[in-house]
């Protein structure tokens, strides 16, 4: 029973953190039916990797066209696998796009399941980014990447890739283009700015899907400190700690140290288990380790974890992705939210980079994609897979308009059941829509109301006792479970709502709540560092006639308040959302949430409100 719960949990949370199909049955009505492509299996040797020079075999699938040989090239791809994944995962992929007449190679990240026994350096620019660079190389022909066939063991060199070797000197520069989702996604980032920090620039387009802005924002989340104030602005990344996302954080944790345990099995060696354990962190970077011991230990990471797992994020480095970029985030996603895609979207769009943001419907917390949204296997027949054909086929093969720069957003209020294409939005840029304001007033025991008129503000005194470090307030198991009902046992949370609306209220980004609040446990405590300071968890709710609630996404906001004693400005995180005629909208404020480690001791909270007391709630309406 042990072992099925752990294959069980290893095959779901790589299929989680993987950009997947929507697995139908049988082709799309009118799919090519062409003979599959039979890859050849090769192991290719990266070197020079990381401050230790480390040497790493990589295990890769090469799919070539039928038809494209060295007189007859084609365009390339590269792909690789989400976290805890494997080459295997990209096959759908490959085989589709061989179909659209790119040569594909998938293969595993570093640290995964493939034999070798390099750790999980969790995307960085000195050891996945090189890797992938490496590869880049390979398809361009570059004897140099040293590679061998499985089957027979003969060297392979590329031949059938088209080469834009040019004047400036970038030689084995292949046509190429990267996709790939959440760890397969941030990946392309480090090889973009690998390559154009070498002034290289091998990589022409690149395809992220549900992948991260700022590591540290994905797993010590505060939105409260912001450097713009707002992810809209270009970051995620606070100024202060945050609440770390401990369920999320532990399966990646013991995901990754099954595939480290997977390849010493598969390698026969136990004289290498001490350095596994020891040297490696258990198939891990050590400072993965450090990071973990310390919230085991304080509740939060410190400042050291924080800028290593920023440092292996995109809005580290920004400025060294110039590569045209079609950026894919999921509504239904806890672990990488939209703000992560927006704030790489107005980042790389400020320096001029070309880049669209697509909001589609599903992501780590949802896996499925809606039928027709996005199918790797037959990319043509679904709405994502056209456009993702349409910037490969303009930025590689030359062929076609070049592809409109904007935002697009999946409505599911829109979605008849069967166009999912008719359920998209467009517009030229982000944010969208109008601001709406309402304000918090009154209160008692369990929260106020909200209303539309300033004028119309009473005074009241709302609050909360003090929780545990974890909990009880439950909102989601990572990605386990997305089915147990939204919960604030009473006591933990004050809420506060608005009369039954008379008419839909379309919500597309993120609300901003300023709210006063009053803990006079924590004045003292702050002082003390991010230990003592208030954690507080906001939260937005759709409520039913019936008094049912919804939170759409289960979407929250942790935040870590660094001064108590003055107002405090918090982002919620984007999402597309109708609340319906007779349903009220309600912000909520808890002490505690089950996916996340909070305060060490209570907090006791109040929050006031009244003429001139700051408490505001700005909805960003269409």
């Amino acid at each position: 029973m042990r072992r099925t719960r752990t294959v069980l949990l290893t095959a779901a949370l790589t299929a989680a953190l993987t950009a997947s199909t929507a697995g139908a049955p049988a082709p799309p009505a009118g799919a090519s039916t062409a003979t599959p492509i039979t890859p050849q299996d090769l192991t290719i040797t990266v070197t020079g990797l990381g401050t230790e020079q480390r040497a790493c075999q990589v295990d890769a699938d090469l799919y070539v066209p039928s038809g494209v040989d060295a007189r007859h090239r084609a365009p390339a791809v590269l792909s690789t696998n989400g976290f805890g994944g494997t080459k295997a995962d990209q096959a759908d992929l490959a085989q589709g796009l061989g179909e659209q007449g790119y040569v594909t190679l998938a293969y595993t990240g570093l640290g995964f399941v493939d034999g070798d026994t390099c750790p999980i350096t969790l995307d960085d620019r000195q050891h996945d980014g090189a890797a992938a660079s490496q590869l880049l190389r390979f398809l361009g022909g570059d004897p140099s990447v040293h590679a061998v066939d499985d089957a027979t063991g003969r060297p392979v060199v590329i031949d059938q890739v088209v080469r834009e070797d040019g004047d400036a000197g970038t030689r084995f520069d292949p046509s190429v283009g990267m996709i790939g989702g959440s760890y397969g996604g941030q990946v392309q980032f480090a090889a973009a700015a690998v390559e154009h920090a070498a002034g290289t620039d091998r990589l022409d387009v690149i395809v992220p899907m549900i992948t991260w802005n700022d590591l540290s924002y994905s797993l010590d989340p505060d939105n409260s400190a912001f450097p713009g104030g707002t992810a809209a602005s270009g970051s995620v990344s606070s100024r202060q700690t945050g609440v770390f996302k401990y369920q999320w954080a532990a399966l990646f944790t013991s995901l990754g140290v099954i595939n480290g345990a997977q390849d010493l099995q598969a390698l026969a060696d136990p004289t290498r288990w001490r350095a596994f354990a020891a040297d490696t962190c258990a198939n891990f970077d050590p400072r993965v380790c450090q990071a973990l011991l310390e919230v085991a230990a304080q509740g939060h990471p410190g400042a050291a974890s924080i800028e290593f797992l920023r440092s292996v994020s995109v809005a580290s480095y920004l400025g060294d992705v110039r590569v045209p970029t079609l950026l894919a985030q999921g509504q239904a996603d806890t672990l990488f939210n939209l703000q992560e895609s927006v704030a790489t979207f107005a980042a790389l769009r400020a320096q001029g980079t070309p880049v669209s943001m697509v909001w589609q419907s599903w992501g780590h917390s949802t896996l499925t994609p809606l039928p027709g949204e996005l199918d790797q296997r037959h990319p043509a027949a679904s709405y994502q897979g056209r456009q993702v054909l349409a910037w490969f086929a303009h930025h590689l093969k030359g062929a076609g308009p070049a592809p409109k720069l904007g935002f697009c957003y999946f409505r599911d209020f829109a979605y008849d059941g069967t166009d999912v294409a008719a359920a998209y939005a467009t517009a030229a840029s982000y944010p969208v829509g109008r601001q709406r304001s309402l304000y918090l007033s009154g209160g008692g025991p369990a929260g106020g109301a909200l209303v539309t008129d300033p004028g119309t503000v009473v005074p009241g005194l709302s609050a909360y006792g003090g929780v545990a470090p974890v909990g009880p307030n439950y909102t989601e198991t990572a990605y386990l479970d997305q089915s147990g009902p939204v919960t604030d046992p009473p006591g933990t949370a004050v809420r506060f709502s608005t009369s039954p609306l008379t008419a839909p209220l379309d919500v597309v980004g993120s609300a901003r709540l300023t709210v006063s609040l009053d803990a006079p446990t924590v004045r003292t405590s702050q002082l003390t560092g991010p230990g003592g300071q208030l954690v507080v968890y906001v939260k937005l709710y759709d409520v039913g006639p019936d008094g049912t609630v919804e939170l759409p996404h289960r979407l929250i906001s942790p935040v870590r308040v660094a001064d108590v004693d003055r107002p405090v400005t918090v982002e919620l995180p984007a999402i597309v959302h109708r609340f319906a005629p007779g349903h009220r909208l309600a912000v909520v404020l808890a002490g505690g949430d089950l996916a996340y480690r909070g305060s060490t001791l209570p907090q006791p909270l109040t929050v006031r409100t009244g003429p001139g007391v700051p408490g505001r709630l700005t909805l960003p309406v269409t």
